[in-house]
């Protein structure tokens, strides 16, 4: 039985279709940024539902300064992964370190792991101070 070229391409739309809405159900919208220190503060002022502040520098790091309300996943802990893991993934995270070097590594995992929006400060709480933004200690 030969199919005529209308009932091929009809056949051939009707796959496309469906395939395409199985690529597209469950599929999450992430954003990922690296922000100034002036749009991470913007984000923190505007207190979106959820908001995490997260510092992921080491203990001692940590208590000498910090971001208001951070709290501290240490990136050099054997774990840290898995602690990352256990975070909820959909509430907004502004994401800092010292200088940008370890949250830039940690914001691809944060990426891979799902989480939805996550602002990294450029230049971490370095640029941050130097921005004339304030710390806690």
């Amino acid at each position: 039985m030969k199919r005529g070229l209308t009932g091929t391409l009809l056949a051939l739309t009707a796959m496309i279709a469906v395939l395409a809405g199985a690529c597209s159900s469950g599929s999450v919208t992430q954003t990922i940024e690296l922000v100034s220190p002036s749009k991470a503060a913007e984000v923190i002022a505007d207190q979106p539902d959820g908001l995490v502040v997260l510092d992921i520098r080491t203990p001692e790091e940590f208590n000498e300064a910090r971001l208001a309300d951070a709290i501290m996943v240490d990136y050099y802990a054997a774990d840290f992964a898995d602690q990352l893991d256990q975070l909820d993934k959909d509430v907004p995270y502004v994401l800092y370190c010292r200088t940008g070097n370890r949250s830039s590594d940690a914001v691809k995992r944060m990426k891979e792991l799902g989480f939805t929006e996550v602002y990294e400060i450029d230049g971490g709480i370095v640029n941050w101070y130097e921005q004339g933004y304030p710390v806690e200690q």
